[in-house]
């Protein structure tokens, strides 16, 4: 199955390639812009699967991609991960709870596992957002059980993942204790 194009729409190259590095390739492609207008670009060319915003970006801000989204039915219905180091900034122009309005808003910095459980969230809420008009429905009952199918195989995979994460951190963990453990044995011979 071909992979999931997923936006990172970041000012960071840091946030841009970490997200690339926390998600696997063969199941997410992860595309990039790093501001605002450029991301809206590539929001209409691309039609990304799902939109990972930055609130804080140079030349049109996120608050203004997400307001941009919200004006067309169709931009609406792409699941939405917004991030930012400053949650009072985002608070401030759009009121909690985020579920709400059909987002997820993830903190950064954050961890591959949080980033995980995001777009999980995103992909149950944009489900659950109201068809705003007929266009945006599935034409026929074959065409939404198709996209029922879809959905249910990737939050598969998304799941296979999170379990996945949580047994590496538990290897890198006792790795961790391996490391230190021979540094202790070394500095004891070193004596």
């Amino acid at each position: 199955m071909a992979a999931h194009k997923i936006l990172v729409i970041d000012d960071s190259r840091v946030i841009r390639n970490m997200v690339r590095d926390m998600l696997p390739p063969a199941n997410f492609e992860v595309i990039e812009a790093a501001d605002g207008i450029k991301g809206l670009e590539m929001i209409q060319q691309a039609k990304p699967w799902m939109i990972m915003l930055d609130f804080l970006l140079p030349r049109m801000s996120g608050f203004e991609v997400y307001e941009a989204l919200q004006q067309s039915p169709e931009l609406s219905r792409i699941p939405l991960v917004l991030m930012s180091g400053r949650k009072e900034e985002v608070t401030s122009k759009i009121s909690e709870p985020f579920e709400d309005k059909y987002l997820v808003f993830i903190e950064k910095p954050f961890e591959q596992k949080e980033l995980i459980t995001a777009i999980k969230r995103a992909m149950v809420l944009v489900q659950k957002r109201p068809p705003i008009s007929v266009i945006s429905a599935p034409s026929s009952a074959a065409d939404m059980a198709t996209h029922d199918r879809i959905d249910e195989g990737l939050t598969k995979r998304v799941a296979d993942l999170e379990e996945r994460c949580t047994v590496l951190e538990q290897q890198l963990s006792t790795q961790q204790k391996q490391f230190q453990q021979l540094v202790d044995f070394i500095k004891k011979k070193l004596k």
